[in-house]
């Protein structure tokens, strides 16, 4: 049960990271840094939720 759990948790932070970078991007001035790093964030939780799921399968 704790990768399920861990998968639902890696979940909703990807769609925060997700809400954020939509966010950044649509503001006038967006800083690309900041978007940089945080598709980067996005990146690493999908990585690690494919492996998890791959895991349990």
């Amino acid at each position: 049960m704790a990768i399920e759990a861990r998968i639902r948790e890696l979940g909703v932070r990807h769609q925060s990271l997700e809400r954020a970078i939509e966010d950044e991007v649509s503001r006038p001035a967006a800083d690309t840094v900041r978007v940089h790093e945080l598709k980067r964030q996005k990146l690493r939780l999908k990585e690690e939720l494919e492996s998890l799921k791959a895991a349990i399968h």
